[in-house]
């Protein structure tokens, strides 16, 4: 990708989360979805890092290689007009200079934005705040030498792994936040806050574009939009939405060797086809 196309289109993204509207965000799998949510004109796309990982066979948490990863997201990426975001778990490295380096390669492969959580697993929950803080400012400085002004999601994971009682985990998530913030993210991502008027206090102290995960037990769109939520996401949740039916089929062809959905007539082979015709 020509290097303005990318800068406008990571510029572009930048100015989805501060316009009139809540930027919705469907997260992609591959690239036939990814054509498909442009087509129903979404003006952007996020990625899912657990639909891509269940796709190559992995389980989701950073199991998937890197490789793995920025070679599917930059198929995303260049299969599309809209600008892509990345869901690139953790960055995919032991020190500051590894996550900057992945960020670095995304961003050669057309990536406009990026998702990093601070999440580390069972046995460290969550990464030291300064540690995060130093991988993000190493992500600004690598866009800042590209000259491409990656949109950083900075995912806070203090909700998702239960990390104190509820003033606890609300005083670690702003804090967090709002270092993240600070040291140059574009966005926080508190996934797992799913309380109404928690999140309305959350935007409010944090005062910058808060992303938060659509789905069962989370206020809708438009309740979320009226509170000042700027961006919402779906994780893989469109993703396995899909399963029951390829589930269905299969039991159905298994039993009695003929199936309803397969009579389906939208998406014909031509159809599919003509999402990908130069």
């Amino acid at each position: 990708m020509h290097s303005d196309d990318q800068r406008s289109r990571a510029a572009r993204l930048r100015d989805l989360h501060r316009g009139p509207k809540i930027l919705v965000l469907p997260n992609a799998w591959d690239c036939v979805s990814a054509r498909l949510f442009e087509q129903a004109g979404f003006p952007a796309i996020a990625t899912t890092s657990g639909g891509i990982a269940a796709m190559l066979g992995y389980p989701d948490g950073q199991r998937i290689s890197p490789r793995e990863m920025l070679q599917i997201v930059g198929r995303i990426a260049a299969s599309v007009s809209a600008p892509v975001t990345a869901d690139l778990e953790a960055g995919y490295g032991q020190a500051t200079a590894e996550v900057a380096e992945t960020m670095r390669q995304a961003m050669a492969l057309g990536v406009a934005g990026a998702n990093l959580e601070d999440g580390r697993g069972p046995t460290q929950p969550l990464a030291e705040i300064a540690y995060q803080t130093d991988i993000i400012k190493a992500v600004r400085e690598v866009t800042a030498a590209c000259d491409i002004p990656l949109v950083l999601n900075a995912r806070v994971d203090v909700y998702l792994h239960g990390v104190g009682n509820d003033t606890d985990s609300f005083n670690q998530a702003v804090e967090r936040a709002i270092a993240y913030r600070d040291a140059g993210a574009d966005c926080v991502f508190p996934i797992g806050l799913k309380d109404r008027e928690t999140i309305a206090r959350f935007v409010r102290e944090v005062a910058c574009p808060v992303n938060i995960m659509a789905g069962h037990g989370a206020p809708g769109i438009s309740e979320l939009e009226s509170i000042g939520v700027r961006r919402v996401t779906f994780g893989s949740g469109m993703m396995r939405a899909l399963l029951p039916f390829v589930q269905r089929m299969a039991k159905e062809l298994r039993a009695s060797g003929q199936s309803d959905l397969l009579e389906q007539t939208e998406f014909s082979h031509a159809t599919v086809n003509q999402l990908f015709k130069v």
